[in-house]
Formats: structure tokens, sequence, C-alpha cells
């Protein structure tokens, strides 16, 4: 019997220590699982923040916009949206031989020091309205900028494709041809109602016939570049380089004795064609060259309504851009004013291109101009003080 039972004990005792022994195993295999993972999550830093060099600009932004912002144009439902912003991409997975540790790593969060004075950070101010007498609704100029024309540089998306400086809804107004009678003056009226101010690209013998008309488009601060002598296509057959450059340089210095005094160093070349021989002259004489990012193609309309929608339409599809059009057209002359006040309506924001420096004209150009004059006067009166209506 003793030995039965002692049998017994030892059978118990012999399943109690495995019992024990499977249970200590057991947890030692659970606790091993729930470490793993941990000890093989690699730290991962925050992605470095790449910033891209801004590349060598010849435009910089000289006076902050003073007008109120407005949102994108609610009529221009067809009009593409701003560009969205840049996707932000996850740091890259690390390598085999990147470093193991036990935990997450705490540099992933910001510190709360740089959280708190992101948390702090005052939003900008918001620019100030437009101040111009007369007209509460004024478009104005949202900001100005200065250009660098040395070297040459292109502007006008249709053929320079360098220099994208304008920012969804901006706006550049551009016009050739003149100065003419009663149409650049109405065109002055109009932007000088809404305080804006464009860039004006005269033919040279225009600015011969009517130089007080081209002294009220300076004295109103728009910039006046050039449009050569006669408008002639220079790519055309049978143009010389040198007939050429002439063409190029005497209108520079009939504008600019027009204007008797600096103008810009802005040219556009008539029908858009840019002979590669000029463009590298231009670049010598350190004049910007202007394309345009849209066309009105107003000289083909003889209705205002018709320029409007064209321009309107454009700008709709495009969303900012440089517009080329004509003072010397009657039609954009009567138009003018509705399509600034459509501007204002769709929110459009107006930028005005400026230069760093003057335009010199070279004195034999200047020569050949004064030449040109038939029959030269020594009065040198404006015709309003020649000529007055008595009766």
């Amino acid at each position: 019997m003793r030995v039965v039972i002692a049998c017994v004990i030892v059978v118990l005792s012999v399943l109690a220590a495995l019992a024990v022994a499977q249970t200590q195993n057991v947890f030692s295999s659970f606790t091993g699982r729930s470490e793993a993972p941990a000890a093989k999550a690699p730290t991962q830093s925050p992605a470095p923040t790449r910033v891209a060099a801004a590349p060598s600009s010849p435009v910089q932004t000289v006076a902050p916009s003073p007008v109120t912002p407005v949102a994108t144009p609610a009529p221009v439902a067809a009009a593409p949206q701003p560009a969205p912003a840049p996707a932000v991409h996850a740091a890259p997975a690390a390598s085999a031989g990147s470093t193991q540790h036990t935990a997450p790593a705490p540099a992933a969060a910001p510190p709360a020091t740089q959280q708190i004075a992101q948390a702090a950070a005052p939003p900008p101010p918001a620019p100030a309205p437009v101040n111009c007498p007369g007209n509460p609704n004024a478009l104005g100029i949202a900001r100005t900028v200065e250009i660098d024309t040395t070297g040459g540089p292109g502007f006008g998306f249709e053929h320079f494709k360098q220099h994208d400086f304008l920012r969804p809804g901006e706006v550049v107004l551009t016009f050739d041809d003149g100065p003419w009678l009663t149409n650049t003056p109405m065109v002055l009226t109009a932007l000088a109602h809404h305080c804006v101010r464009a860039i004006f690209f005269p033919i040279g013998k225009h600015a011969t016939y009517y130089p007080d008309i081209l002294k009220q488009v300076a004295a109103a601060g728009h910039a006046v570049g050039s449009h050569t002598w006669s408008h002639q296509n220079l790519n055309k057959k049978g143009m010389t380089i040198e007939d050429a450059k002439t063409e190029i340089e005497m209108g520079i210095s009939a504008v600019r004795l027009a204007v008797g005094g600096a103008t810009a160093p802005f040219f556009r070349f008539p029908a858009l064609q840019h002979p590669p021989e000029l463009v590298t002259y231009l670049g010598e004489r350190n004049i910007a060259i202007f394309s345009t990012d849209m066309d009105s193609f107003d000289f083909k309309m003889r209705k205002s309504d018709q320029v409007i929608k064209s321009v309107m339409e454009k700008l709709k599809k495009h969303n900012k851009g440089m517009v080329l059009m004509h003072d010397f057209q009657h039609a954009t002359a009567e138009g003018i004013g509705t399509l600034l006040d459509q501007l204002k309506l769709n929110g459009y924001k107006v930028v005005h291109m400026r230069p760093k420096a003057p335009l010199q004209s070279l004195p034999k150009y200047d020569e050949m101009v004064i030449k040109e004059q038939k029959l030269p006067t020594v009065s040198g009166r404006p015709t309003a003080e020649v000529v007055k209506t008595v009766e």
C-alpha cells in the first residue's frame, strides 16, 4: 500500500513539474512576439525639405499689391483652376543597412516649440484697397515688377517660355501701333479711370505724327517701348539685316524724340516675326523682346463687344497672361472701359511692368529721324497752342 502511495506521489510530482515548465514556455513565447516588431521597426526621420533654387530672373516685384485680394473669377467656370500645391512625398523606406531600434524615434514629431510658433504665427496683413479718386470700384495695379533687360530677355508664351512670373488671375495689358488721334486718348482715359498702367509699343512714324499724344502716354506712367519705324515685317523676303536694324533703331529714336525723354528698352516685332539675327541684335542692345500670351486679334474686329469677348474668353482659358491689343483700333478704344470693368468684376488683377533702366537711342538714327521730318520749322509748340477755335 505504501509503495502504491509513493508511486502516486512521484507521478503527481512529475506531472506538476511538467505543467510548470509548459506554462513558462508559453509565457516566454508570447512575450517574445510582442517585442519583435519593435526591435525591427526602423527610425524614419522626416524627409528633408528640398527648397528649389530660384533661377536667375530679370523680373523683380518692386511694389506690393495695393488691391484687396479677390477670388478666382466667378463666371469663369470653364477656366482652369490654379495649379494644385505640389504633393508631399513620404520619406523613402530604410535600406537593409539602416540602423534598427526597438522603439519609434520621437524625432518624427515636430518639437513642441515649433508647434507653438506655428500656431502663434499671425496671418499676413490684407493689402490696402485701391485708392483711385472718382472710382471706388477701380481695378488698380496689383503689383509692379521691374524688368532687368540685360541680354534681351523674352516675354510672352507664344514665343518665349522662360519667364513665367504671373500668378493666377494676373494680367499685363499691352497696346500696339499708336499713337493715333482720338483712339489713343480714349484708351488713356479708360486706363486712368481705373488707375491702371500698361505697356505701349508705338510705331515711329505715328510718334512723329502725334508727339503730344505720346507725351500724354508717358506722363500717365505707362511704359513706352517701340514697334519699329514703319511697321514692316522684318522677316520678309528681301529685308537685309542692316535695313532691319535701321527700321528698329529709327523707331526707337522717333519714340524717344516724341516723348522728349527716356523710354523703356521694350520692343515688339511687327506680326510677331522674330528673325534670329535681330533677336541677337536686341540682346546685344539690352532690349527686352515682347511677344504675347494671348492676341486679341482686335485688328480684325469692328465692334467693341467683339474685342471684349475675345479677351475675356482667352483669359478664362488661360487664367492669366499678357494681352495684346491695339490703341490704333477704334473698336478697342471704344471697348477698353467695359473690358476693364469686366476684369474687375471677374477678379482679375493687373500687373505693371517697368524697366530697371531706360533705353538710350543712337545719335546716328536720331539724325535720320529728324531728316525725315519734312519742312521742319523753328516752332516746337504743340498744336493746341498754335490752333484755337474762336467761332
